[in-house]
């Protein structure tokens, strides 16, 4: 079933299975083999994965997989779609690149969620780089999601400047704080209902549900891969430092658990009161949960800091403590993403104001480029259609498939991008405003995304 057969939104495990057992792009399979290699699709319960899973780890500088982490990795590998480029004149039974997707959910401005090819595992041996292969696996993958009918994709990088050439581009930013404990001071609201230690495992239970509550009601977030839980809660078997992590729950007055954080504590060898806390995750389904756990985190003995990332730009605790200054926040790319079907991308967000706005947009790919005319009604809901050769009232707006999912999220103000030359606005003003405010004001939106998570 194609994806444009569907209601966007909730994304089936039918149309889950079907795009992992999508074929491999034909055209970035025949320049592969032009070059001699060969470009196939791999299933994770065949020999093939052991060598893939190794390539994985060495292009991201990690250790030799052994037979207990092959097999966790295996068990926990099936949501995606594993694809690998081969050489036969090599001496080792392995591919020499690998890319692995698949099909997720990301929320957008207004509680929507639109189905999104999420891509990871990019990786291309030293011995075949600047041979084509990134590229052949970057195009091929997003032109067999856009076959597929998915409207978006989208990715975490380790390489930031790789992916604006395919059409990406970083649409939620991600913060990270550290936080001196004795000089913060707690002033924020100091809820009913308790905190309580629980179980890597009883962690490892809580944490889906609580997260499918709330993932909604933040642009950028995506539904969370069950595999990924047992990294955040340590109950991954083969991972590392796993007996380090310490879990709490938060229990509100009338006994229903609204929020968990998973930590651990390093200590000070040199002073015992200057420990430091690493948050690897938290999740608050409640204002009063975000800030019971918070305060309980701040206010552990022994502790001097309090390390966290993947925070929003725009967090609530930095107005609980006393003294600002006592964060240290660094920010910085993180969720990136890729519209390939505009209309389809477009009808599904919510919108910050009225009006209408001609798009003219340019894509090095070719899928999503075209003009087309978004008329926005005071309920912030767009409606599109490509206008090909036909003329259309409103304010107009050049820009690349690169810029427009910049501001897809809501994250990124247009008005940034045109004083950066990314984009042209013209057309006639409204009177009240010129073009560029009213551009910025539709796309704009009245929260920061977030992504909570690396995938």
């Amino acid at each position: 079933m194609s994806m444009r057969e569907t209601t966007y939104g909730r994304v089936g495990e039918t149309e889950r299975a079907d795009f992992r057992a999508g074929p491999v792009d034909g055209e970035s399979a025949e320049r592969l083999a032009a070059n001699g290699l060969d470009y196939r699709r791999l299933a994770v319960d065949s020999d093939e994965y052991v060598g893939w899973l190794q390539s994985v780890a060495r292009g991201f500088q990690d250790g030799e997989r052994t037979a207990e982490q092959i097999a966790a990795s295996r068990e926990r590998s099936g949501y995606r779609r594993l694809t690998g480029v081969f050489d036969p004149e090599s001496p080792m039974d392995a591919p020499v690149a690998t890319i692995a997707s698949w099909l997720g959910e990301l929320t957008v401005p207004g509680e929507a969620m639109i189905p999104s090819c999420a891509i990871s595992a990019v990786t291309v041996a030293p011995t075949h780089r600047r041979k084509g292969v990134a590229r052949a696996m970057l195009e091929g993958e997003l032109r067999a999601a856009h076959a597929a009918g998915v409207p978006m994709a989208m990715l975490t990088v380790s390489e930031s400047p790789l992916y604006g050439r395919y059409g990406f581009a970083p649409a939620a930013a991600g913060a990270s704080w550290r936080i001196e404990t004795k000089r913060a001071g707690w002033i924020g609201p100091q809820p009913a209902g308790r905190i309580d230690f629980i179980s890597r495992e009883r962690v490892r239970e809580l944490m889906p549900a609580l997260h499918e509550r709330v993932r909604h009601r933040r642009a950028g977030e995506i539904d969370v891969p069950h595999s990924h839980w047992d990294g955040f809660a340590g109950t991954n078997p083969a991972a590392e430092k796993t007996a380090e992590k310490r879990a709490v729950q938060y229990t509100d007055a009338d006994g229903d658990v609204r929020g968990a954080a998973v930590y651990a504590v390093r200590e000070n060898h040199d002073d015992f009161t200057k420990a430091t806390v690493s948050v690897h995750y938290l999740l608050a389904e409640t204002d009063d949960a975000y800030a019971a756990l918070w305060r309980f985190l701040l206010e552990l003995d022994l502790v001097a800091e309090v390390h966290a990332g993947e925070l929003s730009v725009d967090e609530p605790l930095l107005w609980m403590i006393a003294d600002q200054r006592a964060a240290k926040v660094s920010v910085r790319d993180h969720q990136y993403v890729r519209i390939l079907d505009v209309v389809a991308a477009l009808e599904t967000r919510r919108y910050g104001g009225p009006g209408a706005l001609v798009l003219d947009v340019s894509d090095p790919l070719g899928i999503a480029a075209g003009r087309y005319l978004l008329e926005v009604d005071e309920s912030g809901a767009g409606r599109v259609r490509a206008l090909g050769g036909e003329v259309a009232e409103g304010v107009t707006v050049m820009l690349g498939v690169a810029e427009l999912s910049a501001t897809y999220l809501g994250g990124v103000s247009l008005a940034t991008l045109a004083a950066a030359g990314r984009v042209t606005v013209a057309g006639a003003g409204d009177g009240a405003s010129d073009p560029l405010t009213i551009a910025t004001r539709v796309l704009g939106w009245h929260t920061a995304p977030r992504l909570s998570i690396w995938y």
